[in-house]
């Protein structure tokens, strides 16, 4: 069986071990896709593999736990492992990683006034009852019981966030109260503040730096800090950017292969690193994250292609052999192989089949809830995706005021299922004049509200607009109006299944559009999504993520995993009261530029 030892190298069976690490994240990315990925990184050169586990994909709702399918972190290790690949987890309960709430579930946010990642009792009664199902699943993977597991995270860049050492402490008891006995680590930023804040140096516990710049500088400063408390731990990178994540509305941001290559040579002449992403993957479904700048929020978009060494779709790039060769370099010995080539197809073009308006069918799919005041997206469904809340209005004859108050995060405003504005950030709580139709005596208010990702990282992780939908409520006039139902819009199979295609269509409101394919072969593809909206694509019942026109993405990632030979469906949920006449495939990702 072998040993890994934290001493002045990393030592496994003994031996000094330089860590060769790439980021790959088994929840961006579909089983099928798992070999590919982790042979390319075994052919790059490197010996380990690192991924988060994010709590919000593992237990949705509470207290209901899933690891199956695209979850299964034990079958993603058990691949790493016959790779011939060590792994380093990181089931910390906060991962950041551009994913949604930064890997909090959103059922956290029904309890009013809970301090995340702090030792509120509240926070950790919860923390302790999804560590006492993971981690026991977690322990035969470790190198202490004959498994590729060398070390776990205790928390992510805390430091860039709090400094209450009793929360590590606490977090850090649990993980070894259920089993966890290989060496521990935090992560933080090459500075003192958020090291001093974030480590828990004092109780001995490895620490690690993220950065993708500077080795020289950053090493110094890890390297200073540990000698303050007698520590010569060798010097470790945890996130090696090599790229960068993308926001809706803003260029794709790049960085040279000759740029990083130069960097990566640097810092594996100073210690071990863990590129960060290796291999980025997809946000499938509603995970993506979310930036806060200022007041303003920046959702972040559906593929997570970092400008990685391999591409969204698993691709090497120039990055990948510039890299190769610098690893070379600085270690001859390394065993290292041509990678696998992924090459998506050109699939054709579909009509659509049938289309059919939301407000047509909001209760065949959904049974609604009703409440006095506006329930949060939380409240009154799972907190992902999208809610509808309906209302019906006294119509007096004349222009009225009507006001949302305290809504997040993008919001379709209809009267008598007419569209009268679209409000968002800037815009929302602005008051508007609507006027009902002359013969009725009320208005049919409906309100779709968009999550559109929740802050994953900084000040804003504890903010109100956390919680998302109507938060304040609808007023009327003056007065705040009485009287809602609210439909919960997850998009699962469950729900598409029950849409029917024949109930009414009006392409100017929320629709859904059902298009059937006929295939004869399955390879991975594209959508082209760029004379669309903005919406969701679903193939098969699975939740591809959203696109939207303002770009820089204008197309989806399709794995053919999710296809097969024979009848395809995809359905297509379009907000933006744009008329969906096909759907077309590409061989290549489409952009706004």
């Amino acid at each position: 069986m072998k040993t890994f030892e934290i001493k002045e190298d990393f030592l496994v069976d003994g031996q000094p071990t330089k860590l060769i690490s790439g980021a790959i994240h088994y929840f961006r990315m579909t089983p099928a896709q798992w070999e590919d990925s982790l042979y390319n990184l075994k052919a790059l050169g490197a010996n380990t593999v690192e991924t988060y586990i994010p709590w919000n994909i593992h237990e949705p709702i509470e207290g209901q736990f899933d690891f199956e399918g695209m979850k299964n972190i034990n079958d993603f290790v058990a691949v790493a492992e016959k790779m011939g690949l060590m792994v380093i987890l990181r089931p910390s309960v906060y991962i950041c990683a551009e994913w949604e709430f930064g890997g909090l579930p959103a059922w956290l946010l029904k309890e009013k006034g809970i301090r995340l990642r702090s030792t509120d009792p509240r926070f950790m009664a919860k923390v302790r009852n999804y560590f006492q199902v993971l981690i026991p699943r977690l322990v035969p993977l470790q190198i202490t019981h004959g498994g590729p597991v060398i070390m776990m995270q205790i928390e992510n860049e805390y430091g860039s966030y709090g400094m209450e050492k009793d929360y590590l402490r606490q977090t850090r008891a649990l993980m070894e109260e259920f089993g966890v006995d290989v060496p521990l680590f935090t992560s933080d930023g090459a500075w003192e503040e958020v090291l001093d804040a974030g480590t828990l140096i004092e109780d001995d516990v490895f620490v690690t730096g993220n950065f993708g710049s500077h080795s020289k500088e950053n090493a110094a400063v890890l390297k200073n800090f540990m000698a303050r408390y007698g520590k010569k731990w060798p010097i470790m990178c945890m996130e090696y950017w090599d790229g960068w994540f993308n926001r809706w509305n803003e260029p794709i941001i790049k960085r040279e292969a000759a740029d990083l290559a130069a960097e990566v040579k640097e810092m594996l002449e100073l210690g071990s690193l863990n590129l960060y992403m290796f291999h980025g993957g997809t946000n499938f479904g509603f995970y993506n994250g979310c930036s806060a700048r200022g007041t303003t929020d920046l959702p972040q978009v559906t593929s997570y292609d970092y400008d990685a060494l391999l591409t969204e779709w698993g691709q090497p790039t120039e990055k990948y052999f510039t890299v190769q060769k610098a690893i070379k370099e600085v270690c001859p010995d390394v065993w290292q192989a041509e990678p696998r080539q992924k090459n998506p197809i050109d699939l054709g073009t579909y009509p659509v089949s049938a289309n059919v308006s939301l407000f047509q069918i909001k209760d065949q799919l959904i049974d609604a809830k009703e409440s006095a005041y506006p329930l949060t997206m939380e409240e009154a469904g799972t907190g992902y995706g999208y809610m509808l809340y309906s209302a019906t209005l006294k119509n007096y004859h004349h222009e009225s005021k009507l006001k949302l108050v305290e809504a997040s995060d993008r919001l379709h405003i209809f009267v008598d299922r007419e569209h009268q504005v679209t409000q968002y950030q800037a815009t929302v709580g602005e008051e508007l004049l609507i006027s009902g139709q002359m013969k009725q005596e009320v208005m049919e208010l409906d309100v779709l509200v968009e999550n559109l990702g929740r802050v994953n990282y900084g000040f804003k992780l504890n903010s109100p607009t956390q919680s998302k939908g109507i938060r304040g409520g609808i007023m009327q006039d003056i007065h705040f109006h009485q009287g809602y139902k609210q439909y919960p819009l997850m998009l699962n199979k469950e729900q598409l299944e029950k849409i029917d295609y024949q109930a009414g269509s009006n392409p100017k409101q929320p629709s859904f559009y059902q298009i059937m394919v006929e295939l004869n072969e399955v390879e991975d593809t594209f959508i082209d999504c760029s004379d669309y909206g903005k919406g969701i694509i679903c193939v098969n019942g699975f939740n591809l993520g959203r696109y939207w026109n303002c770009g820089p993405n204008t197309s989806l990632y399709c794995p053919k995993e999710l296809l097969k030979n024979g009848q395809n469906e995809f359905v297509i949920f379009e907000t933006e009261g744009v008329e969906i006449h096909q759907l077309s495939f590409s061989a290549v990702p489409t952009f706004n530029v």
